[in-house]
């Protein structure tokens, strides 16, 4: 037990595991459109383009997220308005601004001999250092992102699963996607301080795939993905702090684990059960083979 109560001591514990939980939660309602609309490519450009204003927020004195979502919303709405160029594909303009941004970052790094110890943080998070007031930020934004997601679910499904059918029953596809874009932008946003900008993707990617592995309804994925994400944040916390490892690697670790157990064992996707029905199907028509032989042979 006291494996359990032991961590709780610590205020620090008590704040990084109340951060991951949201974030968690945050990440595997958002992440469910990532992966259900193939938007996995955008969700890392996001992460790495945002970089820029994570260093001048940090060399200003700033929280990170300030100039986080500067960036992020400006690689969202470039991404959106390049991609609606008939001679630019979507993935084209991603990797054009992505790369620019993120080279951007680099420049304004390599300008600053001092800043590169802190390197590390930025990268890959630094939950146990987040604040109360990180976590009352982080609270507000989730909860506008999740506000947004359930009010607008059925226009948002129907602009990722049939565009087309959207724009024939007058939705603003357009819009919509933008918004989308920006919901994600959002989330790796409050997420980076969490897990940091290069496994930030990691959160948004690997709960929804894996409760995708476990059932073809859209609520049911939804409510899967955010909770394998909030206790796979928990348990890769508490694994951390009793092993002394990076906590953001290991809620990502964590994460990886619940995917590799869905794809193995999931009653209907996982490979057990496709090894078990190719099986029985063989079987089948092994005995109904046989049947024919002898029905033959009388």
């Amino acid at each position: 037990m006291s494996w359990l109560t032991e961590p709780l001591q610590y205020e620090f514990m008590q704040r990084a595991l109340l951060e991951v939980v949201i974030i968690g939660a945050l990440c595997g309602l958002v992440g469910c459109f990532v992966v259900l609309r193939g938007l996995a490519f955008i969700g890392d450009a996001l992460a790495h383009a945002v970089f820029p204003g994570v260093v001048l927020s940090y060399l200003a004195g700033q929280n990170i997220m300030v100039g986080a979502f500067g960036f992020g919303t400006l690689t969202a709405l470039g991404i959106g308005v390049l991609a609606r160029s008939r001679r630019v594909s979507e993935d084209t303009a991603i990797g054009v601004i992505f790369a620019a941004f993120f080279a951007l970052g680099v420049v304004i790094l390599s300008r600053q001999g001092g800043f590169r110890r802190d390197l590390g943080s930025l990268l890959f998070g630094n939950i146990l250092g987040v604040s109360t007031t990180d976590v009352v930020i982080t609270a507000v934004i989730a909860g506008a992102v999740a506000l947004v997601v359930v009010a607008l679910l059925k226009e948002l499904t129907l602009a990722a699963f049939d565009p087309q059918l959207a724009r024939t029953m007058g939705y603003p596809v357009f819009g919509l996607e933008l918004l989308l874009l920006l919901l994600v932008a959002a989330t790796i946003v409050v997420s980076l301080q969490t897990v940091g900008n290069i496994l930030v993707l990691a959160l948004v990617v690997t709960p929804p795939a894996t409760a995708r592995l476990l059932t073809d309804r859209l609520w049911r994925m939804l409510l899967l993905s955010v909770a394998i994400a909030a206790v796979s944040g928990v348990i890769g916390l508490y694994l951390s702090y009793h092993f002394a490892t990076a906590a953001g690697a290991t809620v990502v670790l964590a994460a990886t684990v619940a995917f590799a157990l869905a794809l193995v064992f999931a009653p209907t996707h996982g490979l057990l059960a496709g090894w078990l029905q190719a099986r029985s199907g063989t079987h089948h028509a092994h005995h109904y083979h046989h049947a024919g032989e002898d029905h033959a042979a009388r």
